[in-house]
Parts: structure tokens; C-alpha cells; sequence
């Protein structure tokens, strides 16, 4: 048995003892969150720091007569203890559930079935990635974080669902660092990721970020603020998407009026007819679940061809304000979205973008004024200015501030014909899952504003 359905058999033998406990007029509802990684850090391609992480938390979500209360603790890998510990709090639950008031908007737990999908892979040995590594560095400046091996989530309740979600995979997000020719330090940033490590790959990932170092290298050129055509590469354009989360793409945030998006969701704008999104979980970078075990549909078309479609419904908006929820999760914010292709071949980016400036990362993305869409950000690594389809030099850092409304919409020319997959690379307090999958894209027009 896998470590991770031994993990997942053991958190459903602790969820039914809880269970059992439960009285009259009580649910309960529990999460399961785990992972067993190596962590690796390393700079001019030698480790500097190796980690290995087994870790699991439990949350209970505790309902009694509309009243609810969320709680959670780690677990100690002793059934015996983390069954007590999940007793005493079912016990803590109840007795402060007496005094709090009542919720008009709790949603009650639901029997949403059984499922469980699991992608296993091939994750390496410390030893095996750091002489891969080492290898693959020698003639390079490397830096970066390796996170590679089992994580897993699972959610039951009192009602009878039971789900299930694990995934073996790894990533090595890094840089590559030069010195140019005004004798700063410029880098490449890049990623390899994937289930199954190979060598080749690594050699391969890490060789196409090369290909950048000798523009690095040349002299800076400084840009005036104002108007450029630009390619926004595959990272540049996740960067964007994830604003999407902080709000854009949430009912509750449109009822509340703090939807970004506010004029496409009340049909009063509208983005490219280049421009569609989704939520694909077919991607298996998610679970499809939430926390209490609703399901979402493999895919779920957010935007299409510019036009708003849905936003995302999580039950307990969709109570508050006497919707259908579509499987969001609590925070509404997209957890596997893609954006679709167009027809604009990779290899022609430098020549259709002609004059102009290509972004390869972008950073500090906030919203600027949230009612237009409008955000600002800077650039970041791999950004150049590029004349009659030719790189010419790296370009000193800007910032932009812009509206999703251009972006997306009134100035988008041209979408590439084959996207990326890049996966969640956060590690505060565990390793996330999800990611994105995404295309670049050639905009018209984008201001810069420093």
C-alpha cells in the first residue's frame, strides 16, 4: 500500500470513531491535509539545505443547530493519541457550540458520495537530484528550490461522503544567474516539474533558460514609461491570472461589490472574443472536492469568448443569496484554471511582436483600483527590449498599471497555440497544490508608469 492510501485508510478509520461520538441535532465534518516531501535548497548548484517533511492536519468542522465551529490540530502518527485528541475537541466543540449564535447562513452537511483519484509518479532520492544537479550545473550559476514527493488531501462528514485526492510529483523552480555587461547581476528564472523526474528533462529545462543568458548579458536599456507592445511568456500571463483569486472571479465578492469584474458580470463590459477561461480539473493539479466534500464539474467555463458565463458559487453564498453553487471552494478563487489557445505559433512571438518589450516574469501584483480591473506590478528576470523581431538588450525593471479590461480584453492581438502547465510552487507551512495552465499572449498595447 502507497504512503499515501495508508495515510488516507488511517485518517478514515479516525473520521469514523468521531463520528460515533457525534449526539442528537450533530454534525461533523473533517478535512485531511498531508504530504511526505524532500526539500532541497542549492546555489551555484551545490546543496546548501535538505529537508525531509511528513506532516498531517486535521480540521473538523463542527454544526449544531445552525451554530458551527471550525477547529484543527496536527497529527502525532499515533492513532491512539490523535483519536483522543479528535475526541477532546468534538468534546470542546460541543460545549462552546452552546454559546454562540446562530448562523442564518451555515449550510447543512451534505452526503456527496465517494470518490478518490490518485496520480502517482516517480519522485528522486536526495542523492539521486543533487548529483543531478551537480551535473547538470557545472558550467552555470544555479540557485533555486527543489520540493518533490507525496501529497495527499481528503475530506469525510457525518452524512456519509468520503473523498479522496493524492498526487507523487515534484518541481525544481530556479535561476540562472549572470553578470552583464554593466556588471550586474541578472538572471533567468525557470521551471521543471512534472511526475516522473528524469535527468534529461532537467538538462533540457535548464538548457532552454540558457538560451536567454546571452541577451542578459549586453548592456541595459532604460525605457521611458508610457506605451509598448509587449508578449506577455506563459509566466507572465499565470502572474495575471492569479489576481483573478483576489476576488475577480467570486459571487460573493460581486454581491459585496468588490468583484474586480464587476462591469463584465453585470454584462455592461466585455473582455477579447480571444479570451476564455475555465476551471479544468481533468489538469489533476487539484482535488475536485472541497472542504466539506462538495463536487465541482471536470470542467466549469468561467468566461467565454470574452462573455461572462459564471462566477464562482460557493454554498454558502449561494444561501445567502438563493444561488445554485457550481463546487467552489469557501474562498471562491480558482483552483485549476485554464486559459485557451489561439493560433499564434511560439515561434513567431518576436516577429509579430516586431517593436516592443518581452515579459518573461512578472511580480508585486496588486489590484490599483479594484472597480476597473486595474492592477499594478513589476517586471521581473528574462525582460527584454526587442526591435524588428530581434532581442536587443535586457530592459532596467518597470512598472505597469493596468486594467484586466486591456489586458484581456480591448488590447489582446494574439494568443499562442500551445500553453504551459505550471504548477502551485508555494511552500508556507506545506506545499500547495494547483496551478494553472496557460498560453502567452501578444498585447497591443500596455502602460507602464515607472
Amino acid at each position: 500500500m502507497s504512503t499515501a492510501s495508508s495515510r488516507i485508510e488511517d485518517f478514515g478509520r479516525l473520521a469514523q470513531s468521531a463520528f460515533a461520538r457525534l449526539s442528537d441535532h450533530e454534525d461533523l465534518g473533517l478535512s485531511f491535509s498531508g504530504e511526505e516531501q524532500n526539500y532541497v535548497r542549492f546555489n551555484q548548484g551545490h546543496v546548501r539545505q535538505a529537508t525531509h517533511v511528513d506532516q498531517q492536519r486535521i480540521t473538523l468542522d463542527f454544526r449544531r443547530d445552525d451554530r458551527r465551529l471550525v477547529l484543527g490540530f496536527d497529527l502525532s502518527g499515533s492513532f491512539s493519541a490523535d483519536q483522543a485528541q479528535l475526541a477532546a475537541l468534538i468534546a470542546h466543540a460541543r460545549a462552546e457550540s452552546q454559546v454562540l449564535p446562530k448562523d442564518p447562513f451555515v449550510t447543512p452537511l451534505k452526503n456527496h458520495g465517494e470518490g478518490h483519484e490518485a496520480h502517482p509518479g516517480t519522485a528522486p532520492s536526495v542523492g539521486t537530484l543533487s548529483n543531478a544537479i551537480f551535473r547538470a550545473s557545472s558550467t552555470i550559476d544555479l540557485a533555486g528550490l527543489y520540493a518533490g514527493g507525496v501529497q495527499y488531501r481528503a475530506t469525510a462528514n457525518s452524512k456519509g461522503t468520503f473523498r479522496s485526492f493524492s498526487s507523487e510529483s515534484f518541481f525544481l523552480d530556479h535561476s540562472i544567474y549572470t553578470l552583464n555587461a554593466d556588471g550586474e547581476n541578472k538572471a533567468v528564472k525557470g521551471l521543471y516539474a512534472g511526475h516522473v523526474f528524469e535527468e534529461d528533462g532537467l538538462h533540457a529545462a535548464l538548457a532552454e533558460s540558457c538560451e536567454k543568458l546571452p541577451a542578459l548579458n549586453r548592456k541595459n536599456r532604460s525605457l521611458p514609461r508610457g506605451s509598448y507592445r509587449v508578449f506577455l511568456a506563459p509566466q507572465a500571463v499565470e502572474a495575471l491570472v492569479g489576481m483573478l483569486s483576489w476576488g475577480a472571479v467570486s459571487h460573493g465578492a460581486f454581491q459585496r461589490g468588490e468583484c474586480a469584474l464587476e462591469g463584465l458580470a453585470r454584462g455592461e463590459s466585455s473582455l477579447s472574443p480571444l479570451f476564455s477561461l475555465k476551471e479544468n480539473f481533468k489538469l489533476g493539479l487539484s482535488p475536485r472536492f472541497t472542504a466539506t466534500g462538495a463536487v465541482s464539474p471536470e470542467e466549469l467555463l468561467l468566461i467565454e469568448e470574452g462573455q461572462l458565463r459564471t462566477l464562482l458559487i460557493h454554498e454558502r453564498t449561494a444561501k445567502e443569496y438563493g444561488l445554485t453553487a457550481n463546487g467552489a471552494s469557501s474562498g471562491e478563487g480558482l483552483r485549476s484554471p485554464e486559459i485557451l489557445t489561439g493560433d499564434l505559433d511560439p515561434a513567431d512571438t518576436l516577429k509579430r511582436l516586431g517593436t516592443g518589450i518581452y515579459l518573461g516574469n512578472l511580480h508585486y501584483l496588486n489590484w490599483s483600483e479594484r472597480k476597473t480591473a486595474r492592477l499594478t506590478g513589476m517586471t521581473r528576470y528574462a525582460c527584454f527590449w526587442v526591435e524588428d523581431g530581434e532581442i536587443i538588450a535586457p530592459i532596467k525593471d518597470l512598472r505597469f498599471d493596468e486594467s484586466l479590461y486591456r489586458i484581456f480584453g480591448s488590447e489582446l492581438e494574439a494568443v499562442t497555440r500551445q500553453s504551459l502547465r505550471l504548477p502551485e510552487t508555494d511552500t508556507y507551512q506545506e506545499r500547495s497544490l494547483g496551478g494553472s495552465q496557460v498560453p502567452g499572449m501578444l498585447i497591443r498595447d500596455f502602460r507602464f508608469t515607472l
